[in-house]
């Protein structure tokens, strides 16, 4: 069924900064602190007569974000009180950047940026007293990142992809944690949708290239999970369809996402930029990047590591991976780390020998069947590790994924498996002892009895008793019966306990049989 409304979504996304203090003044910055009104002083408690001092740290990590995403830096900066009274605002002013932001422009996850700005974030309200509020300040002050999105997304899903790609860029960049379950990252969507015409449903696919068709805007705040950033969305685009369809108009305002009840909820009518009375603060500089030595574009980029979309792309090209594998190295930044040390060993451990290469075995071949185990086989211990009492990955030590793996048995353990010098079946029990108890595969495949059979002589005697003990079979295979010839294999590898060398059999069978 074609839709009937075309949503329009922008996105304003607030990431608090891994700074080592607040964005005005010394007090510390630690989000994980559970002691209320700790990490506080009477410049981040707004006290009369306190002068706020810029965190050049923090300037300088809203740059870098900007640089990541081809934004344009601004030469001149400044500071502006955004005027509004709250509980948890103790000034009744927040320090915001308004006609003049750190960084305009740029493009994320093929989403085009208005702007990136900094600012500093509120204090805490607790409503879980009784009948009245209690305010936490150890979080005012703390420096805060707002992105802001032009009006180019067109689905849930692209609002939650977007979100998740920039809290992704923010971690690589070191610049922030992005925790959203901590509140150190908070999604804030802007939707609208109008009519849409068949025409337009003809380059629905293509949205993103199209001007944007704007209807009323409704804004919900305080999204605090990818999740509910998709739930809200989509719940707030039925519920504006729904009202359009009764033929009476959407209002304009700010909304609420009820977790429990899965719907949004009226707060108040959306302010425009004219309530909040911007005006630039008078006790702070105005700040011309250029004149800072280490605000410089090109000191800055030298401090930028590889990206997760140059990583992607550096994936697929250099190693051949299928987009899963990709994502969970990129995202799973201890997984990648460990796959590709796994890669740097599997050229070092010895090259490839021609009874290898007569196989089709490859160098590239060897790296993708890494990554196979890697993303299955290895994850799968990790998780029943999990399971026994350890955190859940990824956000745990390496020695808690890996057990005690090193990358260079691992990769010794790829080559026995892609020499057939072991079977599946032996690779997973010899993986399960090596996550637990460390040691060269080669060594455990020997003491557990895990190295396949290779000697023909040996497996001929084995094959002819079986035949000689399976008339029957034989003569049904002679009939034409493939399968016969299966039935055998599997005799035989019960026969050896799973130690031989299942095409060695099958060899050794199409000879005898024949």
């Amino acid at each position: 069924m074609e839709p009937k409304y075309y949503p329009t979504i922008g996105l304003e996304i607030h990431a608090e900064l891994a700074t080592k203090t607040k964005m005005f003044c010394d007090s510390k910055n630690d989000p994980n602190e559970k002691e209320p009104n700790v990490n506080i002083c009477p410049i981040c408690l707004g006290h009369p007569g306190t002068l706020p001092v810029i965190n050049k740290e923090a300037v300088k990590h809203v740059i870098k974000v900007g640089i990541a995403v081809g934004g344009e830096i601004a030469d001149f900066t400044e500071f502006d009180r955004k005027n509004y009274f709250y509980p948890d605002i103790p000034k009744s002013y927040q320090i915001s950047q308004y006609k003049y932001p750190l960084v305009k422009g740029g493009t994320l996850d093929g989403v085009k940026l208005t702007r990136i700005h900094l600012e500093e974030d509120t204090a805490t309200s607790k409503h879980d007293q009784g009948d009245f509020s209690l305010i936490d300040f150890n979080r005012a002050g703390v420096p805060l990142m707002e992105l802001v999105t032009e009006p180019v997304i067109h689905s849930a899903e692209e609002a939650s992809s977007f979100a998740k790609e920039l809290q992704l860029l923010l971690q690589y960049l070191g610049v922030a944690e992005a925790n959203m379950e901590k509140g150190e990252m908070r999604v804030e969507a802007n939707i609208s949708i109008s009519p849409i015409s068949k025409s337009d449903f003809d380059i629905g696919k293509k949205y993103r290239s199209q001007t944007s068709i704007l209807g009323t805007k409704v804004e919900v705040k305080n999204l605090n999970s990818f999740k509910s950033v998709e739930k809200a969305i989509a719940y707030e685009i039925n519920r504006m369809a729904e009202i359009l369809e009764k033929g009476e108009k959407v209002i304009q305002e700010t909304r609420g996402w009820d977790e429990i009840k899965q719907k949004t909820f009226s707060q108040r009518e959306k302010e425009e930029s004219h309530d909040y009375r911007y005006f630039p603060d008078p006790d702070l500089p105005k700040l011309y990047i250029s004149e800072v030595p280490e605000f410089k574009k090109e000191v800055l980029e030298k401090e930028i590591p590889e990206l997760p979309s140059q990583k992607r792309e550096r994936y697929k090209k250099d190693f051949g991976l299928k987009n899963e594998d990709v994502e969970m190295y990129v995202r799973g930044k201890e997984w990648g780390k460990f796959f590709e040390e796994v890669v740097s060993k599997l050229a070092e451990v010895r090259p490839l020998q021609e009874q290898e290469k007569s196989r089709g075995l490859t160098s590239a071949s060897l790296v993708v069947l890494a990554s196979n185990y890697v993303t299955s086989d290895l994850v799968g211990i990790s998780k029943n590790s999990a399971e026994r009492g350890l955190p859940a990955a990824p956000a745990r030590q390496a020695s808690e994924i890996f057990g005690k793996i090193s990358a260079e048995n691992f990769a010794e353990l790829i080559r026995m498996i892609g020499a057939r010098a072991i079977s599946s079946r032996a690779a997973k029990d010899i993986l399960a002892i090596m996550h637990k108890e460390g040691g060269d595969p080669q060594k455990i495949a020997a003491s557990k009895n895990l190295l396949q059979k290779q000697d023909a002589a040996e497996l001929k005697i084995i094959v002819q008793n079986i035949i000689a003990s399976s008339p029957q079979v034989v003569a049904d295979y002679k009939g034409g019966k493939e399968t016969a010839l299966q039935f055998f294999v599997g005799q035989a590898m019960k026969e050896t306990k799973g130690a031989a060398n299942p095409e060695k059999l099958r060899e050794i069978l199409l000879e005898l049989l024949q």
